[in-house]
Parts: structure tokens; C-alpha cells; sequence
């Protein structure tokens, strides 16, 4: 008899220690979502379109955007990580990675475009000659034009427009690969 109070109960108590979760953890799931529905809040409209969400948190988010008060915001946000947390997010964090996933692989390349322009500009034929390793096609007497105008420039405190064009000539150069 005893073994048939234990065994019913066992299940039960097993499936209960699967399930439990901390209360830190649940925080944590909380606050991850709020950040979600903030960067869906700062999105793009377009973008935000390409995003499957429920029509409620769509209404949410728009509402958002037209707060202009810090604690209206600050309410509403919460309400919208108060909708995603009834929501399954996952799809939705899907669809927003790979909705920003271009914007971030673009910021990237401006950042490697930079870091470039900035190296010819302070270590010169050093940098240049690193930069002709990496892109044998480009060419040498116009960068080199392009580098002494705008070294000119910055000595003159003159408008950066050799730094500029250096940088859209380079800009054209590392997407031609």
C-alpha cells in the first residue's frame, strides 16, 4: 500500500523539478524581453513589417512610438515586455536578428572602411602597402593623391574633402571583392 501512495506521487513531484525555475531566472527572461521590445520599439517601420508579431504587440509598439513623455515610455514598455512575455518570443527574436543582421554586417565593413582610411593617413606607405597586399587591384598613384590632400588638409585645418574621397574611393574598392 505504500508503494501505491509513493508511485502516483513520484511522477508528479519529478515533473514539477523539471519545470521549476528560479525566480532570478524569470527576472532575467524578463528583462531579456523588455530589451527585445525596446530595439522592436527603435526599429525601422519597414523592417519592423518583415517581424511576425501579434497584432496586439504591434499596437503596443506603435503606440510606443509616438510617447514622448520618459514615463509614459517607460510604462508602455513595460507593458510590451508584459505582452511578450505571453508571447513565444523566439520567433520573434529570430525574425529580429535576421531582419538586423545586414545593418550590423554594414556597420562592420564603414568600421574596416575607417580603420583603412585612418591607417593610410597616419602610417602612410606602410599602411599602403599593407593595403595593396589585401586589394592588388587598386590604385596606388590615386591613393597616394588622396593621402597627401587630405595629410594637406588636416595640416591647414581645411574641410576633410581628400579624407572624404579617400574614404569613398576605399569604400569602392573593398565591395568590388
Amino acid at each position: 500500500m505504500h508503494d501505491e501512495f509513493d508511485n502516483p506521487d513520484a511522477p508528479a513531484a519529478d515533473s514539477q523539478a523539471e519545470e521549476w525555475v528560479s525566480k532570478s531566472q524569470l527576472k532575467r527572461d524578463a528583462h531579456a524581453l523588455l530589451e527585445l521590445g525596446k530595439k522592436l520599439v527603435q526599429l525601422d517601420k519597414g523592417l519592423l513589417a518583415k517581424i511576425p508579431l501579434p497584432d496586439n504587440l504591434l499596437e503596443a509598439i506603435n503606440s510606443a512610438r509616438k510617447i514622448r513623455q520618459h514615463g509614459a515610455l517607460k510604462r508602455q514598455l513595460q507593458y510590451i515586455g508584459k505582452l511578450m512575455r505571453k508571447t513565444d518570443a523566439e520567433p520573434i527574436q529570430a525574425a529580429y536578428e535576421a531582419v538586423t543582421s545586414h545593418i550590423h554586417a554594414d556597420t562592420r565593413q564603414l568600421h574596416k572602411i575607417e580603420n583603412w582610411r585612418d591607417r593610410l593617413l597616419g602610417d602612410g606607405d606602410q599602411a599602403l602597402g599593407e593595403l595593396l597586399d589585401h586589394y592588388p587591384h587598386a590604385d596606388r598613384q590615386h591613393l597616394r593623391q588622396l593621402m597627401r590632400s587630405a595629410k594637406k588638409e588636416q595640416e591647414r585645418n581645411k574641410p576633410p574633402r581628400a579624407a572624404r574621397e579617400l574614404f569613398q574611393y576605399l569604400k569602392a574598392l573593398v565591395a568590388s571583392l
